[in-house]
């Protein structure tokens, strides 16, 4: 079974940058596509960016396009999203998800099999 853990979260100030980083482990991580997500307290989960397996391509939303990045080192089974130029808006609590079912859309949460337990970002004015 695999598992995903987020670690990096915490507090900025708006222009702020923050790393978070999603660690996979289990028997077929390295293969999987993986996604991250955010939520807000009374919100819908939302997409915010996606990473193939092989890490070729990455897709976001346009709330985040040009602000943050997400790479991954598959060496390590380690997913990164780094965020920059934050935004007040941006605080939410963010997961990552991985095991995309085939065919089914990057940017749906019900695409994804795993998810992480999600860790708090906290943007100030």
């Amino acid at each position: 079974q695999e598992q995903l853990v987020e670690s990096g979260g915490g507090s900025a100030q708006a222009g702020g940058s923050l790393r978070l980083t999603c660690s996979a482990s289990g028997r077929s991580s390295r293969s999987l596509d993986l996604g991250w997500f955010r939520q807000e307290a009374a919100g819908d989960r939302e997409f915010v960016a996606a990473i193939t397996w092989g890490g070729g391509s990455s897709f976001y939303a346009d709330s985040v396009k040009g602000r943050f990045t997400v790479s991954r080192e598959s060496a390590n089974n380690t997913v990164y999203l780094q965020m920059s130029n934050l935004k007040p808006e941006d605080t939410a609590v963010y997961y990552c998800a991985a095991d995309r079912r085939s065919g089914s859309s990057y940017r749906a949460p019900a695409s994804y099999e795993i998810w992480g337990k999600g860790i708090k970002v906290n943007v100030s004015s």
